[in-house]
Parts: C-alpha cells; sequence; structure tokens
C-alpha cells in the first residue's frame, strides 16, 4: 500500500477518494477483547487504536451474534449471488431515490431558466 499525502483545507476533501483501512480478524478480536475487560473506556481505546467508537462496538455484536469462528471472515459485500433479494432491492431503492432528487433539481432549474 502506498502512503498519501494529507488533504491540506484548501483542496477539495472529495475530490480525492481514499482507500478504507482493512483491518484483520486478530486484530478485530483484540479490539474487542480490550473493549471487553473495561480496564479502557471505549473512547480511550477507539482514539489508541486508531479507530472509531461505534466501530468497535459494531465489531462487539458481529462477534456477540456469529461467535469467533464466524466473525470478519470476509471483506466488504457479500457476491451478488449470495445477497439476499431484499438487500438487492434496497440498495436499487436507494439509487433511484438519488436519481429522483437530482432530477427534481434539474426541473427547478429548467424552470428557473425559461423565466
Amino acid at each position: 500500500m502506498t502512503a498519501k499525502s494529507p488533504i491540506t483545507p484548501s483542496e477539495d476533501a472529495g475530490a480525492q477518494r481514499q482507500h478504507p483501512v482493512v483491518y484483520t480478524k486478530e486484530f478485530k478480536l483484540a479490539a474487542v477483547a480490550r473493549l471487553k475487560d473495561g480496564k479502557q473506556t471505549a473512547q480511550a481505546l477507539a482514539n489508541e487504536l486508531g479507530v472509531r467508537r461505534n466501530q468497535l462496538y459494531k465489531w462487539a455484536k458481529v462477534l456477540e451474534q456469529n461467535g469467533p469462528e464466524a466473525s470478519f471472515t470476509s471483506r466488504g459485500r457479500k457476491p451478488e449471488s449470495e445477497e439476499s433479494e431484499l438487500a438487492r432491492v434496497k440498495r436499487e431503492l436507494s439509487r433511484v431515490k438519488e436519481d429522483f432528487e437530482l432530477l427534481k433539481k434539474l426541473e427547478a432549474s429548467f424552470a428557473r431558466m425559461k423565466r
């Protein structure tokens, strides 16, 4: 992985896409174990590890639901063949809503231009 230069305030933060950090299964298991032992607050642990506090809680929830063997086994979204119909429909609905909002803005813009 190559190091990225930090974005200065004058640059458009949306112009550069930063790749997400990928944490290993061992890292996540150790982080959750430290969260559960209660020796540090969740925020202090998150700051030390360089993750968001809510991410620690998400990892703990996944670990609790699936157990250590089935947790953190893959990266990212499931392949479409394994994805549920509901998840596909929700994702498509989200895209359609975004398109609809864009079309409404364009329509309003064209209406102003005609005046």
